[in-house]
């Protein structure tokens, strides 16, 4: 297999008397071996598979020697072992282990047609961003672009994963909504400052069922942070209760998405809500003799207290009924602190400090989806033109999230990584160097003898192996 590696020698300090030369020319070895975990994820559920069938080849045929699906997997695979760049698959191409991701036939390259591609078995930087620049329609004169991205059947993907991944009827389901800041840098479309976050920023909208993610959606930030909330649920729940008619489904936010619209449409198709809702002089006049209260007890006992109210309320104007109401009076050290949800749960079914303290509060979780989403698979990496480009960057990081969740759910349950986020599943299971060896009948993976792990990652490995296929 030949190789264009950079031969150039770097010097470092010397060890006792000896000179420490470094070289990029050790052939075919990969710092990413242990991302065959991930594969073998992808073999039980065909994630890979699903993602390339949301888009449409107008390709040549005869022509092509990178399939849809092995551009797509390289691109997952990268985000998934923390290269976010495409300009990073320039070097990357040269690996077969990352071939061996993707699909390749001959992870080494040797099959490639032109001489300058030989040792190349993967795609280069400027085929793969085709997938993300690609018009939704493709133009009968355009030469290079197309490979078009079916951007509502992306989005209904998600669930689709979902509800793949249950086996069992599940009793709720609990949906959490929420808005974050992506910075941007440049003169991308769709680009507004947004006063509060103090910056030039997209606002995407993120909905997940615990660690499962339903829905990111790439926004302007010149909107209210509730908008395109409906649609997305309804799109969302349709096909959840399609498999589940009669599953109970919450829909959970912070004040930002307590609008009249979301509240009156959960109402009208049979989906409770909590939401958070923004302080004002009339709530915490509601609540007033619950802070004296709560004031007495704290000089009491000296500690935090917290007194609990339930009533009704309705806002002047932008509300269109009654709804039910829970409000927290706390006092801590010389602080009042008041809070308020609304819901259309009933007290018997959930008691105002239950509903506060173990329903409502839960969401906080959902912030550690979301820093997985932006940090670990790089979700803020939008720096293309427009927002169409953009919102394939995001879906491709979701894709990939949804890839590194699938392990986490069925490899890593009952190991000391369970609880891992993704950057650390990344360094702990996925950076191992190894040689790979190619011959005409085995792959051959020769893993680092120093790799401190091997038993977790046996243990991993057979759990994936025993673990039984999805339906797709």
């Amino acid at each position: 297999m030949q190789t264009e590696c950079n031969t150039k020698s770097v010097e470092f300090q010397k060890h006792q008397r000896k000179e420490v030369i470094g070289r990029f020319d050790g052939g075919a070895i990969s710092s990413d071996a242990g991302a065959l975990l991930l594969r073998e994820v992808n073999e039980k559920r065909r994630i890979i598979e699903q993602a390339a069938a949301c888009f449409a080849d107008a390709r040549n045929p005869q022509r092509i020697e990178h399939k849809v699906a092995e551009l797509v997997g390289q691109r997952v695979y990268g985000l998934a072992l923390g290269y976010e760049d495409l300009n990073d698959h320039d070097r990357l191409r040269r690996d077969p282990l990352m071939a061996v991701l993707a699909g390749k036939e001959d992870p080494t390259g040797d099959d490639r047609l032109r001489e300058r591609d030989k040792g190349k078995a993967l795609a280069g930087s400027a085929t793969l961003n085709r997938l993300e620049l690609t018009a939704a329609q493709v133009a009968d004169a355009e030469r290079y672009k197309k490979i078009s991205f079916d951007l509502e059947m992306g989005m209904a993907l998600f669930t689709q994963f979902f509800l793949q991944a249950k086996r069992e009827t599940p009793s709720a389901l609990i949906l959490d909504l929420d808005a974050t800041d992506d910075p941007v840098h440049g003169h991308q479309e769709g680009r507004f400052f947004h006063g509060y976050y103090g910056c030039h920023c997209y606002l995407p909208l993120y909905i997940f069922c615990g660690e499962e993610l339903l829905w990111a959606e790439l926004r302007p930030s010149n909107i209210d942070g509730s908008l395109g909330g409906v649609d997305a649920l309804a799109r969302i729940i349709p096909q959840m209760r399609e498999k589940w008619p009669d599953v109970i489904i919450i829909v959970r936010g912070d004040s930002g998405f307590c609008r009249d619209d979301l509240m009156t449409w959960c109402e009208t198709h049979d989906v409770d809500y909590i939401l958070g809702m923004g302080k004002n002089a009339r709530l915490n006049r509601i609540v007033r003799k619950d802070m004296k209260k709560a004031m007495r007890r704290y000089a009491e006992t000296g500690q935090a207290s917290r007194v609990y109210r339930d009533f009704s309320y309705r806002t002047l104007k932008s509300w269109s009924r009654k709804r039910r109401a829970v409000g927290k009076a706390e006092y801590i050290t010389g602080k009042e602190n008041q809070r308020f949800v609304v819901t259309s749960l009933s007290r018997w079914a959930a008691p105002a400090q239950e509903l506060y303290e173990q329903l409502y509060c839960a969401r906080g979780d959902m912030e550690n989806r979301i820093k997985e989403q932006q940090l670990d698979m790089f979700a803020d990496r939008t720096s293309a033109e427009t927002m169409r480009a953009n919102q394939i960057r995001l879906w491709f990081s979701s894709v990939a999230y949804c890839l590194v969740q699938s392990l986490r759910d069925m490899g890593l349950k009952g190991t000391a990584l369970e609880k891992a986020q993704c950057g650390t599943i990344r360094e702990k299971l996925f950076k191992i160097g190894a040689q790979i060896v190619v011959t005409v009948r085995k792959i051959w993976i020769h893993y680092s003898e120093a790799y401190p792990l091997q038993s977790l990652f046996d243990r991993i490995a057979e759990n994936l192996r025993r673990h039984p296929t999805f339906a797709t």
